[in-house]
């Protein structure tokens, strides 16, 4: 019997698998367009993102699917989800789209001689107690460093650092994420507490009830955050009536001013509660509730995406956070 020496084919390279995808048509709209579907779960709403109509979005759709040969997504009972070669795709694009951001950061940063840019997302009470500090220290020590601050609910900031749209941020996981996406780090937990205007009929009482409170209008985060949840539940457990009249907002701003001009009462982080009635330069129109309960959040964290290293500037800044929390919350920083 004769064996004949028959070489294998030589497997390509990733180089190659890449230039191939790009010569049969992949552009960077197509990797915008699988991270949109991938963030939105429904074709409209992914082409609303992308500012394109939703047949425009649904021939890209077409396209990706022709390029990479593979079904990359299917309809589900509420929109789409992907498949497991969506999902692989859409992995890969947002972390190629993260590094075309870099890019773009850091050649902005050596263009104009500065430092660098920061982009943090976090709730409210961390961004009085840690976050201004830390942006003091980088200001005095290093002022070529922009700082970029959005105070959000966990929920909308943990989708946003998926999308890179935060270097890190300071916050919750949210239930309906897989917490293996993320890197974290607990540092304090939040107190909050219940604010009014200056000449309440409760603000002068020397102790407020839960039973004090269901029949003024209140003001509270959107449904699902979870200072509302908290709150509520400290309701059901009194068994109290839960509040009738309600306005739903994510916005402080907007909540002392329905406070200040109205009977209503609302839930805030107490450190901003403190800042707020403390640093009017004058006489204070918010009023802290001294009341027989306390309202305890959940602990928040120093939460990063895995695999997906923070630029100098940014791990400085969040070096310099993690510092100060372990200051103020030795019994959780360091865990």
């Amino acid at each position: 019997m004769e064996f004949i020496d028959t070489p294998l084919p030589e497997k390509p390279s990733e180089e190659q698998l890449g230039l191939g995808l790009l010569r049969s048509g992949l552009k960077l709209n197509h990797l915008r367009m699988i991270v949109a579907i991938d963030d939105h779960k429904q074709i409209s709403a992914a082409a609303a993102a992308l500012n394109i109509s939703q047949p425009a979005a649904s021939r890209m759709l077409t396209e990706m699917e022709g390029i990479l040969k593979a079904q990359l997504c299917e309809r589900a009972s509420r929109g789409v989800e992907l498949t497991q070669f969506g999902r692989a795709f859409a992995r890969r694009a947002r972390t190629i789209l993260l590094e075309l951001h870099e890019v773009d950061r850091e050649i902005t940063a050596l263009k104009s001689g500065a430092g660098g840019t920061v982009f943090l997302g976090t709730v409210t009470a961390p961004a009085i107690s840690l976050a201004v500090p830390a942006i003091q220290q980088v200001s005095a020590a290093y002022p070529g460093i922009e700082v970029n601050v959005r105070i959000e609910t966990s929920n909308v900031l943990a989708r946003e650092l998926l999308s890179a749209k935060h270097d890190f941020i300071i916050a919750r996981v949210p239930d309906d994420l897989d917490p293996r996406l993320f890197n974290v780090q607990e540092i304090g937990i939040e107190k909050a507490c219940l604010i009014t205007r200056r000449g309440h009929p409760l603000a002068e009482k020397p102790v407020v009830s839960l039973s004090d409170l269901p029949s003024y209008d209140w003001v509270f985060q959107p449904p699902g955050t979870l200072l509302r949840r908290r709150v509520e539940e400290l309701f059901i457990a009194g068994d109290v009536p839960l509040p009738t009249t309600v306005v739903n907002t994510a916005s402080l701003l907007l909540t002392v001013a329905l406070v200040c001009s109205s009977n209503a009462i609302a839930p805030i982080a107490r450190d901003m509660a403190e800042f707020v009635t403390e640093n009017g330069g004058g006489p204070s129109e918010v009023r802290i509730l001294n009341t027989d309960f306390d309202i305890d959040i959940k602990p928040y964290s120093l939460i990063s995406v895995k695999g997906r290293a923070l630029p100098p500037s940014a791990k400085l800044f969040y070096d310099l956070i993690l510092q100060r929390a372990r200051m103020l919350f030795p019994d959780r920083a360091d865990r």
